[in-house]
């Protein structure tokens, strides 16, 4: 069942309304991007200017846990696979990528429900997007 159908007769709110709105996934995403400034295996996978890739993931999220789908309006379907094809993703890089996305996780105020399930989500996204 999708997030947002009805369930015993009452909308469910998304995550993305619980936890705040798109506020809530700038801050995330800027606390991810620290760690990925100064890690040796994710930051030389990224274009010098972080900024444009922290709006993107940060709509994505959004759009993704039930907000306006301003991503997909600016830059079409997700195709993370595609997306992500031209860099080595093997497990030291998901790892790291993990590391600091549940740091910034745990960082953030949320109900511990929430923490789970976008944890398990963004560990399946990542482990989905390894292709060494």
């Amino acid at each position: 069942m999708a997030k947002d159908q009805v369930r015993f007769g009452a909308m469910e709110e998304s995550l993305y309304e619980r936890v705040g709105g798109l506020a809530f996934f700038v801050d995330l995403v800027n606390r991810f991007y620290e760690g990925v400034e100064t890690d040796e295996i994710l930051r030389p996978m990224y274009p010098e200017d972080l900024e444009p890739g922290k709006e993107h993931l940060a709509l994505f999220l959004a759009q993704y846990w039930g907000g306006p789908a301003t991503y997909q309006e600016r830059r079409g379907h997700p195709r993370l696979r595609m997306r992500h094809g031209e860099f080595v993703i093997n497990k030291r890089a998901r790892n790291a990528w993990i590391l600091h996305m549940t740091s910034a996780v745990n960082a953030m105020e949320m109900s511990d429900e929430d923490r789970v399930e976008l944890t398990a989500y963004l560990e399946m996204a990542a482990t989905q997007l390894r292709n060494r």
